[in-house]
């Protein structure tokens, strides 16, 4: 029974920690070693960004607290990511961000990520979840048109310059994450 709870601990890792800080004006990346989190606390200051890893999949919180234009940033992932906070206070201008990654011409854009929030206790005056898909990748340069050549002496004739090719269509965006939220009763969507 012990090998097969040792097991199953492993195959699912899982951090958990007391409390994460983030200092104003700051940013800090969690550390993509588990998909699964747990927080007793976390505080992101005044204008202080968090950035979870694409790797993440789970986050538990005993009690969050987001300060002025404070924010969660979540890294593009084919997975979705949920979010789960016993109680939750939210300064203005905080917000989650989940957006997807811009095109390239090398790569397409990446949509944005799945979120499924649960706050069971909430004390905001407004909730700001951007979860917009990637923009498209540009399209290509058209190519400029060529010198006609001179005339001759005294009787030579010039001659035209080629035309110009058209440029190339730019690629289409992804499509934004879906959001599903749980909000305590009495907060208006």
């Amino acid at each position: 029974m012990r090998k097969l709870m040792l097991l199953a601990a492993l195959a699912t890792p899982m951090a958990q920690a007391e409390s994460l800080e983030v200092a104003a004006h700051s940013m800090l990346r969690l550390p993509n070693k588990a998909a699964s989190v747990h927080l007793e606390q976390l505080r992101v200051a005044d204008s202080a960004t968090l950035l979870l890893p694409a790797t993440l999949t789970d986050l538990k919180i005993d009690h969050l607290e987001l300060g002025r234009d404070a924010r969660i940033a979540i890294a593009p992932a084919a997975a979705g990511l949920s979010i789960v906070a016993g109680s939750a206070a939210l300064g203005a201008g905080s917000e989650f961000s989940a957006p997807g990654a811009p095109g390239s011409y090398e790569r397409a854009a990446r949509p944005g990520r799945d979120l499924d929030i649960r706050l069971e206790a909430l004390e905001a005056e407004r909730l700001v979840i951007d979860a917009r898909g990637g923009a498209g990748a540009p399209g290509y340069v058209g190519l400029d048109g060529a010198n006609g050549k001179a005339g001759g002496c005294t009787w030579g004739q010039a001659s035209r310059g080629a035309n110009a090719d058209n440029g190339g269509n730019g690629h289409d965006g992804a499509a934004g994450g879906r959001v599903r939220l749980a909000l305590p009763q009495g907060f208006a969507r």
